[in-house]
């Protein structure tokens, strides 16, 4: 399946069980079909003979699993607007929030930190977990995450932020698809689930 394909097909998720089973589809296809050799000494990979999700070398006898990577997605508050991007990988004007992945060391909350930081130039504080969602783009796991703003001008980087700006829970523009957690970090803010606080 195509990204695209994929993107329109998790778009169009009816549910949070049938968004996670894309995502387990298209992930678990793309490992089978990628790693086909071990990446310890080159011999070819078999079923594991656990029937768990693994391969096991027919040479050394490691076990791979598939890949999953923890990346943050994050909705900064200022009382009643929030921080939102167009990135450069969206279509049109779409907004979302912002995300990136959690580098070797780093805690969730050390990473919503820097990337908030490095995508558009703000600090944060007081961060707040909401909830996870899988995500194929390759193998994310995507961490949700309140923040307010403490300081600072938006500046997009450029690269991968294009544009970014306050909106307010009533005037906001395109955002992604409801079963999103981009979106449903969104909507609770929207409806004064979460506390304002600055």
């Amino acid at each position: 399946m195509q990204m695209d394909d994929v993107r329109t097909a998790l778009s169009n998720a009816g549910s949070e069980d049938e968004f996670s089973e894309i995502s387990r589809q298209v992930q678990l296809e793309r490992w089978n079909r990628q790693v086909t050799f071990c990446s310890l000494c080159s011999a070819t990979l078999q079923p594991h003979a656990e029937e768990e999700i693994a391969k096991e070398c027919s040479g050394c006898g490691h076990v791979h699993y598939p890949p999953v990577s923890p990346c943050i997605i994050v909705l900064v508050k200022r009382g009643e607007y929030c921080l939102l991007a167009h990135a450069a990988k969206f279509n049109a004007k779409r907004y979302s929030t912002l995300a990136g992945f959690i580098e070797p060391g780093e805690t969730a909350e050390q990473a919503v930190i820097r990337e908030v930081k490095e995508e558009v130039g703000v600090d944060v504080c007081n961060i707040r977990y909401m909830g996870s969602q899988s995500w194929p783009f390759p193998h994310a796991l995507m961490l949700g995450f309140f923040a307010d703003y403490e300081s600072g001008e938006i500046v997009p980087d450029g690269v991968e932020i294009l544009e970014a700006d306050w909106f307010h829970r009533n005037a906001l523009p395109d955002i992604p698809a409801p079963v999103s957690i981009s979106r449903r970090l969104i909507d609770t803010f929207v409806a004064g689930k979460e506390s304002f606080s600055g």
